[in-house]
């Protein structure tokens, strides 16, 4: 990825200007000499094809990626397998995922976010389209779904980082809120299409074709996008100088701490109330339908999570009161402060009111609320770190979510052991509002807005490198 070149000391606009007229400086100072992918930047019509384009691929990675377990039960009975290896199935995926974050988004920041897409997502549809073959022929089918489960894992554990480092590269920083949201809510919707459609399919034509429809459209949809947006280019990469970065000293900036922590904790609660609110459901409402509580909470994220997106755009194109910003900069401060805020401070209060739920529908409505609310970190944290370190958005989003997803799969096991000591679903709760708190409260301590992978000490835009 080209990165700044060193400039003349008046091309930096300094803070005192940005204070004085923001929009007009950034304009000027800005546009004189911006980062050079700057001019790459989408048009308006390019980007929002390009984000449906986005939305129907993240839909089809978690089509994918949910189809084991909507078969896990009809595949232990037909290869007979215990509750222990179907979890280890199962669970494999997860441990792939964490081990190809940083790769993903560090290639895409050298190649193109959306050449390291194209491929993963052929990769991992024709994995998931050969499942059913790999499980029929292998003598010990236990074996051979635990090793496809954690390719399929490190496959697609660089599609998130990828379209943050895409994002950064192609999209201008006013439209990258509602993008983010709406490519995000991609994996609600992928949810509830192979949970509706996936079931039925699983009924009448048998596990398998689960598998083969969701894997055989990955592919057609990785084609399509090289044959008719990519036009047929090649896989090498168009950004071949990237200079080494000191990232010692880009994680001793508490703004990147902060952000990572925030993520971390963000990602940790979340994957805690995907795995247990279910079973939180079935030990408290055992006459409940599964439907219903599976199935309403995701339709509340989807829109709750395009929302948040346009909310995003729209503090970052109007602004707000001057009395409450003084500089340009803090824009993008103010507006994912506000993200979290509702993400991480108010979805809690409704965590919390879980623990005195006494009826089925508050609690069915106090889950959907923290649910949508929770989506509102899509446009915090992954435009966070494009404000932050935006030649590097790829790798360091790779970073978060890999502390993300190992924090979580601890937080989930250890959630387990605080059902069984105390009997009670209160105590989840409570840790999760309490992760979520110092996460809060860690962001809006020490988060900032401003460019750190640039020295703007000197006055000068220059790649930090030794």
């Amino acid at each position: 990825m080209a990165i700044l070149q060193k400039h003349g000391k008046n091309s930096c606009p300094d803070l005192a200007s940005i204070q004085e007229n923001p929009a007009d400086n950034i304009g000027q100072a800005g546009s004189q000499k911006k980062w050079a992918e700057s001019s790459q930047n989408w048009t308006r019509p390019v980007a929002r094809i390009w984000t449906v384009v986005l939305l129907l691929g993240t839909c089809l990675l978690y089509c994918a990626r949910v189809a084991m377990p909507i078969c896990a039960v009809s595949m232990a009975e037909r290869f007979s397998w215990s509750k222990r290896e179907t979890g280890m199935v199962l669970g494999s995926f997860f441990w792939g995922y964490c081990f190809t974050q940083v790769l993903g988004g560090y290639v895409s920041d050298r190649v193109g976010g959306e050449k390291v897409l194209l491929l993963s997502a052929a990769a991992w549809g024709a994995m998931t389209a050969f499942t059913p073959i790999l499980a029929h022929f292998c003598s010990q089918p236990i074996v051979s779904m635990t090793i496809s489960r954690f390719l399929m894992g490190l496959l697609q554990g660089v599609h998130y980082p990828s379209l943050a480092s895409l994002c950064s590269q192609k999209v201008v920083e006013s439209e990258r809120g509602f993008l983010i949201s709406t490519v995000g809510s991609g994996s609600y919707l992928g949810t509830l299409v192979i949970g509706g459609v996936g079931s039925l399919m699983l009924d009448l034509y048998g596990w398998e074709s689960v598998f083969y429809v969701s894997g055989l459209l990955s592919v057609l949809w990785a084609y399509c996008m090289w044959k008719y947006l990519l036009k047929g280019e090649g896989i090498a990469g168009t950004q071949s100088k990237l200079s080494k970065r000191n990232w010692l000293r880009l994680f001793r900036q508490p703004a990147v701490c902060a952000v990572i922590i925030t993520h971390l904790c963000t990602a940790s609660t979340f994957f805690t109330l995907l795995s247990w609110l279910p079973t939180f459901f079935k030990d408290t409402f055992p006459d409940a339908k599964g439907c219903v509580f599976n199935v309403i909470p995701w339709f509340v994220a989807i829109p709750s999570s395009l929302f948040s997106g346009c909310l995003s755009d729209h503090l970052i194109s109007q602004g707000t009161k001057p009395h409450i910003l003084l500089k340009y900069t803090r824009r993008f401060l103010f507006k994912d402060m506000s993200l979290y805020f509702f993400s991480m401070g108010v979805s809690s209060v409704f965590t919390l009111f879980l623990c005195g739920t006494t009826t089925f529908p508050t609690a069915v409505a106090f889950v959907s609320a923290t649910m949508g609310l929770t989506t509102f970190s899509h446009s915090g944290v992954s435009v966070n770190v494009q404000d932050l370190a935006p030649s590097c958005a790829g790798a360091l989003f790779g970073v978060m979510n890999t502390c993300g997803a190992f924090t979580g799969v601890i937080m989930v096991y250890f959630s387990g052991y605080l059902i069984e000591a105390t009997g009670s679903w209160a105590s989840v709760f409570g840790l999760i509002t309490v992760v979520n708190l110092l996460g809060l409260g860690t962001f809006l301590s020490f988060a900032e807005a401003r460019r750190v992978d640039i020295d703007l000490a000197k006055g000068r835009y220059h790649s930090i490198h030794i």
